[in-house]
């Protein structure tokens, strides 16, 4: 929403899913404006910087999501389409013009100064400058381009800012990968360490109150979940406003443009909610809001600078989401879109939180999502990462296009994951194919006891970190599965170590990957699905991108001519010019047509016994 409240921008990709624009709409008019940024260009991350000025990042497909992330260039335009500049990126001389920009970094928007129309505060980060380049912030006219450079440290570093747009909190990373927090207590003071009084290990989400002193951040002091605090610079001292001791605080709602927290919010188990206020005019804003949707969540998304429009989401697991308007004066909602507007809730199946006792007494949270009730045939599905990375309540495409085909799906936050503190993340290292495994396969025993899964009818399947899962599951668990999908997966972890681009970045991505693998080749063999084909008793199907540069095409090739050895058939599905996850409407409806047939083979009406 602008700050004046009268336009919505939207960024809206085309039918054939190759480009994404930008879209401005006028709220009292419904007139649009529709504006691109060059053939088959993508656009997200939209910043209003004034009522009629926008800055969007130019962007790629998120894999596996089929959704714009950042590349790091940042683009300019007015509301008229109009001026349209590029702010930072790297634009290549040609045989009669020279590049405007020659920005060899990622860039990102840090902060909007919304006191200062058409000023922005900008994240730069070069991407050749060695192991540790500087950060570097700049002020940034976005209406011009002009930039005035206000911040650069000597190293890697993430920076958090007051109202009027000053860093006061840094991070840095020691070179054991451990992190280094600074803060100026006062505006213009000098770096120092930030006492632990305020924070032990991590600071972030940071919002200050206007009086550029008092401080609501998210905190640990060691590896425990974020809670919630409110601080005192001047006098180190904070007060805690919520927190679990199982879950992390996953974000704070606020109070408007620049208001100060009222809520919270948890997603990595059950999804919660927590008041901070239940006076403000905000939260009673806010619960009058979720009673007029009951069974779903309302996210604020922005608001105008008087705070009388407020831009909100509603979602929920049979809900993609769809937005609105509300007027606070005249109390009345505007509805701007629907995500996925085919989609009939009433239709789709309900994702319920579950929680249970791994085999070793590790309390464990997942989601199982089903129509009906009773057994049924299941798909355990793995999320991707292993580590950081976590599943949430919410809507979820191909977990509903697998239960409207009659299955269920169990999802499980395996140690490893996110959401819940370094400690359970760190649980994970080293546990590819031992901790992690186990945690999935007692979810299943935990559905099986529950019946909620038919025991005769269980497959696997995964993407990228799933995909290994998926292959390696009926290994380590012989009978347990009927067949396994890999999509995009990992299935040779020496060969990964080899090929993987992000594991020879820098000296830190290889610290990580060796701290959370391991580095004993040997060991990696004894978990690598392709090592041990012939231990695999269930019908295969393997899904790939040729283009693949984050699980090589080699992956594939390798678990494809390990089966073939074993003298077992493989069902292949290889799309040519995608990545690491499909995109283009054509290849995901393929892909679907696919696993629908596969699965409908082994476990679905009259399936076969398992055997390959």
């Amino acid at each position: 929403m602008s700050p004046s409240g009268e336009y919505i921008a939207l960024a809206v990709p085309s039918k054939d899913g190759m480009e994404t624009s930008l879209e401005v709409t006028n709220l009292a008019t419904g007139k649009s404006q529709v504006m691109r940024f060059g053939s088959q260009q993508h656009v997200s991350n939209i910043h209003w910087t004034a009522d009629d000025q926008l800055v969007v990042s130019r962007a790629s497909l998120e894999p596996l999501k089929a959704r714009p992330v950042s590349l790091g260039e940042l683009y300019s335009t007015n509301i008229k389409a109009k001026n349209q500049d590029i702010l930072f990126g790297f634009v290549p001389d040609t045989e009669t013009k020279r590049g405007k920009r020659k920005d060899r970094g990622i860039s990102v928007i840090a902060k909007v100064l919304h006191n200062e129309p058409g000023m922005a505060l900008v994240d730069f980060t070069c991407w050749d400058c060695g192991e540790e380049p500087d950060t570097v912030i700049f002020k940034v006219n976005t209406r011009t381009g002009e930039r005035k450079e206000i911040e650069r440290g000597d190293r890697l570093a993430s920076y958090q800012f007051d109202q009027g747009g000053e860093p006061r909190f840094r991070t840095t990373w020691d070179e054991n990968d451990e992190p280094v927090l600074a803060y100026r207590k006062n505006k213009g003071d000098p770096w120092q360490p930030l006492p632990k009084s305020i924070a032990g290990r991590l600071i972030y989400s940071v919002r200050f109150a206007p009086d550029n002193n008092t401080v609501y951040a998210l905190v640990t002091d060691a590896l425990e979940p974020a809670q919630a605090y409110k601080i005192d610079l001047k006098a180190g001292t904070r007060m805690k406003l919520a927190g679990d001791p199982d879950v992390a605080v996953s974000a704070f709602l606020y109070s408007g443009l620049d208001g100060i927290p009222f809520a919270v919010t948890y997603d990595a188990a059950k999804p919660a909610l927590q008041y901070l206020e239940p006076n403000s005019e905000w939260t009673k804003l806010h619960s009058g809001l979720m009673a007029a949707f009951p069974g779903e969540m309302v996210s604020f998304r922005g608001f105008s600078r008087d705070g009388n429009k407020v831009l909100f989401s509603v979602w929920s697991d049979r809900d993609p989401g769809s937005y609105y308007v509300y007027d606070r004066t005249a109390r009345k909602a505007q509805k701007i879109i629907d995500y996925l507007p085919g989609l009939k809730a009433e239709e789709l199946a309900q994702t319920r939180p579950i929680e249970f006792a791994s085999r070793d007494g590790q309390k464990l949270f997942g989601f199982f999502t089903a129509k009906g009730s009773g057994p049924k045939p299941m798909i355990v599905m793995a999320h991707g990462g292993p580590f950081g990375i976590y599943d949430t309540w919410g809507f979820d495409e191909q977990v509903q296009f697998l239960a409207s085909r009659g299955y269920a799906v169990l999802q499980i936050n395996y140690r490893g994951s996110g959401g819940r503190g370094e400690a359970f993340q760190r649980s994970g290292w080293q546990g590819w194919g031992t901790t992690i495994q186990n945690d999935i396969a007692d979810g299943v025993h935990w559905a099986i006891a529950n019946k909620l899964a038919d025991p005769k009818r269980i497959c696997t399947s995964g993407a990228s970190f799933g995909g290994y899962t998926a292959l390696i599951q009926p290994i380590l668990n012989p009978g347990m599965y009927r067949c396994a999908i890999g999509y995009v997966g990992v299935y040779d972890l020496p060969l990964m170590l080899k090929t993987d681009k992000n594991y020879g970045i820098s000296k830190r991505s290889r610290r990580f990957f060796d701290r959370t693998l391991g580095t004993d080749s040997d060991a990696l063999a004894k978990i690598s699905p392709a090592r041990h084909a012939d231990a695999i008793g269930v019908p295969v199907m393997l899904i790939h991108g040729r283009d693949d540069k984050t699980a090589d095409f080699s992956q594939y090739k390798a678990m494809e001519a390990a089966l073939k050895a074993q003298g077992k058939s493989v069902e292949a599905f290889i799309a040519e010019g995608e990545g690491h996850g499909f995109y283009k409407p054509e290849n995901r409806a393929e892909l679907y047509k696919r696993m629908e047939a596969f699965l409908g083979k082994y476990i679905g009406p009259g399936a076969a016994p398992a055997g390959n």
